[in-house]
């Protein structure tokens, strides 16, 4: 995703952004029956492609002239840029985080959160290690449920999310470190299933050496065992899905 620009029109518009989405998590708690189709409808919301006159203003250039007709244009869906947004104002996520902890158990809620927080995640301090471990879990989590849509629908719609969890996060070693061990293990369990699907195998030697230790590695084997028998439950389950 290309960089986006802080500037007063870019920052407003993060504002009217957060300030829609904190309007409709609160409407989600007031809701009991309607929750599920609203969280539904919001995850919606973020996971589309942002359009041509908002991306001018989040890239910083809506004063510019644009020659679209050469431009070549990396998709950008709204959760890339609240997500990239969040990391560097992590005051300004903290209401809509707030909201969505008292909705954790609902559908939808780990999507979202891993769609916006993904990249908070590694980039604030948690003093807690009980928040740390259930923000880590729920960011798994929401990551599995939105890769699993992708290959529902056969799209590879949540690459960028896929993408930072791998080369920003799994390969970096200080980053893995901000979340538990046993989080890391799962996050690895997590690639290792999709890393095909985002045609990510040029990684798979790094990825492989970089994999955290398993207590039961003896039984199992090690990294490269593991992960063909992550890839194989995964293929399996992809056939059950489609029969």
């Amino acid at each position: 995703m290309p960089p986006f620009a802080v500037t007063p029109k870019s920052s407003a518009y993060f504002s009217a952004l957060t300030q829609e989405i904190d309007k409709k998590l609160h409407k989600a708690i007031g809701s009991p029956n309607q929750r599920r189709d609203l969280l539904q409808a919001l995850f919606a919301d973020v996971a589309l492609e942002v359009d041509d006159r908002a991306r001018d203003i989040i890239l910083g250039r809506e004063d510019a002239a644009s020659n679209s007709s050469i431009e070549v244009k990396v998709p950008m869906c709204f959760y890339d840029v609240l997500a990239g947004y969040f990391s560097l104002e992590p005051e300004n996520g903290k209401p809509i985080l707030t909201l969505i902890v008292q909705l954790w158990s609902q559908p939808f809620a780990s999507h979202i959160f891993a769609l916006l927080f993904h990249k908070w995640l590694f980039e604030v301090q948690l003093d807690s290690a009980d928040v740390l471990l259930r923000y880590s879990s729920a960011l798994v989590q929401g990551a599995t449920n939105v890769f699993w849509i992708d290959i529902q629908t056969n799209t590879t719609h949540f690459q960028s999310v896929f993408t930072y969890l791998l080369m920003d996060v799994a390969l970096v070693p200080d980053k893995l470190k901000k979340i538990p061990l046993q989080t890391q293990r799962d996050l690895f369990f997590l690639l290792s299933r999709f890393i095909f699907l985002y045609n990510q195998v040029d990684k798979l030697e790094t990825f492989l050496k970089n994999f955290p230790e398993f207590p039961n590695a003896f039984l199992v084997g090690g990294p490269a065992d593991i992960f063909v028998i992550e890839l194989s439950d995964q293929v399996k389950s992809n056939e059950l899905s489609i029969s």
